[in-house]
C-alpha cells in the first residue's frame, strides 16, 4: 500500500488556471500537469446541488445519497432551512490510516478512526468545527491562529474597489497559512498516515466574490472594482500554487491527486432564484406584488442596479418587503430544549448517536428573499423554495404537503402551467427567455414520493436581473449578489505517481475521484460508492462539437 496525498481545490475554475499557467504564474501546477495523468471532471447536474464536497466526502452521488440540495423542506410546516451532512465519510470504512484537514462535509464523528480538523476555514463547511483528537484544534489555533479570512468566506465586495482588494489579499494570505498548517499536521503532528486529505477553500470564496475582475464579458467588469478584484483572484490562485508546491514537495513518496469537483464561472442564478422567481409566482397566485422595487433600481443605467460601497445585498433586498419573514425557524423548539439540558446529558446523547447533533444544526435562511414568501406558500398552487443555485419550484400537492391544494390528478397540468409561466418571461436586457432549460425530477415517478430536498421543477437560468412577463409585467431589476457561480463546464484531476503515465485522459465523472483514491491505496472499492477508478483509463479525445453535444445532453 502506497501513501496518497489528495488536495482538493474548492470552487476552482480550470480555464483560469490555463490562462495563469500560460502566463507563467503557476509554476508548481504547471510542473504537476506535465507529470500527471490529466482528466476533466464532469459533475453533471449534481454540480448545481452545491454539495460537491459531500459527494466527495461520502463518495455518493445525489441519487445514491437521496439528497439533492442543501436546503430541506418540511411539507407539514411549510418550512425550509439549510442543513449540514448526515452521511458517513468514505474513509470510515478503509483500512488506510487517514488524516483530514478542513474537508467540507466531512463528519469526523461518523469516522472514529480518522484524525484531523474540520470546519476550520472551509467555505460551506457542512459540519461543526471539531478535531480528533479533541485537543488538536487548540494546538492548531495556538500555532497558526484562527482562520485569518473569516470575514471574506462569503465576502460581498463588488461595489467597492477597496473591499475587493482587501478580500483578495486576505484570502491569499489565508491560503498561505493553510499551506503551513496542512504541512505541520501531515508532517509533524500526525505523520503516520496512508491517506492525507486537505481541501483549499479560498478559490471558492474568491471566485464567488471577485469573478467580475477576470471575466471581460461580465456586466460589472466596467466597474472600478474590477481591477483589484481580478488581481485579488489571481493572487489566490498563486497562493494555491504555493500550497501545491509546499505539500507535494514535503511528501515526495506519496502519489498525488489534485482535483476540483466542478468548474466555476459567472453567476447566473442569485437574482432569479432568490427573488425574481418567488415574486413571479406570488404575482401569479394573488395578482399583486409582494415586494416593491426602488425607483433608483428601475431607472438604473444598463439595467444594472448599483449598491453603495458599504451596503449589504441581503439587507437591501429584505427591505423590499413590507412584512418580515416569520420567525419560527426550524429547530427553534429543539434549540430551546437543548438550552435547558445539562451539558453532561448532551454528551451522553451525542455519544449514543455516534455524532454531534450540532454537525447537522439547521441554518436559517431569513437573509434570502425567497424565504419571505413563506407565509403565502400554503395558499399557493406552487411556490419557489429558497435556493443557492437553480430555481426550485414545489407544487402544493394534496397528500404530500399538509395543506396541499393541487389534486394528484391536476399535478401534470399544474407543472406544465408553471413551466409555461416562467418560460414566458423575457430578459429585458436581451429579449431572450430567462430560462436555459428545465428539469422535472418527479418525471416518471409518483410525485407524492418526492423527497424533502427535491423540487417538482428546476429552472436553470441564462442569468437575468429582471423578468418581463407578458401579463404580470416587469419584476426587477435587482443588483447582483455573487458575481461568480458554479457554471463552469468541467472540474479537473491530476494524478501523479509511480506507474501512472502522464498525458491527457479526456473527460470522466467527478464521482470517479474517490474510487481512484481507493485504487491508489490498494483497497477494494467499498460497496455502494458512486463512480469507478480512473487508473488504467486510456486517453480520450473528444471533438469540440461532440463535447458541446455531451455538455447539452448532460445538462438536460
Amino acid at each position: 500500500m502506497g501513501r496518497v496525498l489528495a488536495i482538493g481545490l474548492d470552487g476552482y475554475e480550470p480555464s483560469l488556471e490555463d490562462a495563469l499557467v500560460a502566463a507563467g504564474e503557476l509554476p508548481a501546477i504547471a510542473k504537476l500537469r506535465e507529470a500527471s495523468a490529466r482528466f476533466s471532471l464532469d459533475h453533471g447536474s449534481a454540480q448545481r446541488t452545491g454539495l460537491a464536497w459531500e459527494h466527495f466526502s461520502s463518495g455518493l452521488a445525489p441519487e445514491d445519497a437521496r439528497r439533492f440540495a442543501a436546503v430541506r423542506f418540511d411539507p407539514r410546516r411549510y418550512a425550509a432551512w439549510q442543513e449540514g451532512t448526515g452521511l458517513e465519510p468514505f474513509p470510515a470504512r478503509l483500512a488506510a490510516r487517514t488524516v483530514v484537514f478542513d474537508a467540507p462535509y466531512f463528519d469526523l464523528a461518523r469516522a472514529p478512526r480518522v484524525r484531523g480538523v474540520v470546519g476550520w476555514g472551509a467555505h460551506d463547511p457542512g459540519v461543526a468545527t471539531r478535531s480528533e483528537p479533541n485537543e488538536l484544534l487548540a494546538e492548531l489555533d495556538a500555532r497558526f491562529g484562527s482562520y485569518p479570512a473569516a470575514e471574506w468566506i462569503y465576502g460581498f465586495a463588488w461595489p467597492s474597489a477597496q473591499r475587493c482588494a482587501r478580500m483578495g489579499e486576505a484570502l491569499a494570505h489565508a491560503a498561505d497559512v493553510r499551506a503551513r498548517a496542512a504541512r505541520w499536521l501531515f508532517a509533524e503532528r500526525l505523520p503516520d498516515w496512508d491517506l492525507a486529505i486537505t481541501v483549499v477553500s479560498e478559490p471558492h470564496s474568491a471566485i464567488e466574490g471577485l469573478w467580475h475582475g477576470v471575466d471581460a464579458s461580465h456586466p460589472l467588469h466596467h466597474l472600478p472594482s474590477s481591477a483589484p478584484a481580478g488581481e485579488g483572484l489571481r493572487a489566490v490562485y498563486r497562493a494555491a500554487d504555493r500550497l501545491v508546491a509546499e505539500l507535494t514537495g514535503a511528501f515526495p513518496d506519496a502519489a498525488v491527486v489534485v482535483f476540483s469537483m466542478g468548474g466555476m464561472g459567472a453567476n447566473r442564478s442569485d437574482a432569479a432564484s432568490m427573488f425574481l422567481l418567488p415574486e413571479l409566482l406570488h404575482r401569479h397566485a394573488f395578482g399583486r406584488a409582494c415586494a416593491s422595487i426602488p425607483a433608483e433600481w428601475t431607472a438604473a443605467e444598463r439595467g444594472l442596479p448599483m449598491l453603495g460601497e458599504g451596503e449589504s445585498w441581503s439587507e437591501r433586498m429584505i427591505a423590499l418587503f413590507a412584512q418580515p419573514e416569520p420567525s419560527d425557524q426550524p429547530g427553534a423548539l429543539r434549540r430551546a430544549i437543548a438550552g435547558a439540558v445539562p451539558e453532561p446529558v448532551k454528551g451522553l446523547v451525542r455519544r449514543a448517536l455516534g455524532r454531534s447533533e450540532e454537525d447537522r444544526r439547521p441554518l436559517a435562511l431569513g437573509w434570502m428573499p425567497a424565504s419571505h414568501y413563506r407565509a403565502h406558500w400554503p395558499a399557493m398552487r406552487a411556490f419557489a423554495l429558497p435556493s443557492f443555485y437553480d430555481g426550485r419550484v414545489r407544487v402544493n400537492l394534496a397528500g404530500r404537503e399538509s395543506r396541499g391544494v393541487v389534486a394528484v390528478s391536476e399535478y401534470a397540468a399544474t407543472v406544465d402551467a408553471i413551466e409555461s409561466l416562467v418560460s414566458a418571461c423575457r430578459d429585458p436586457d436581451t429579449g431572450a427567455s430567462v430560462v436555459d432549460f428545465v428539469e422535472r425530477p418527479a418525471h416518471g415517478r409518483d410525485p407524492r414520493e418526492l423527497g424533502d430536498t427535491e423540487a417538482d421543477l428546476v429552472f436553470v437560468w441564462h442569468g437575468p436581473l429582471a423578468f418581463d412577463h407578458p401579463a404580470l409585467g416587469r419584476i426587477g431589476p435587482v443588483p447582483f449578489r455573487r458575481t461568480g457561480g458554479h457554471t463552469g463546464r468541467y472540474g479537473m484531476a491530476y494524478l501523479r505517481g509511480a506507474g501512472i503515465a502522464a498525458g491527457d485522459r479526456g473527460v470522466c465523472s467527478s464521482f470517479d475521484v474517490v474510487p481512484t483514491l481507493l485504487d491508489l491505496l490498494g483497497e477494494l472499492p467499498a460497496s455502494g460508492l458512486s463512480g469507478a477508478t480512473l487508473l488504467g483509463r486510456a486517453p480520450i479525445a473528444l471533438h469540440p462539437a461532440t463535447d458541446r453535444q455531451i455538455a447539452r445532453e448532460s445538462a438536460r
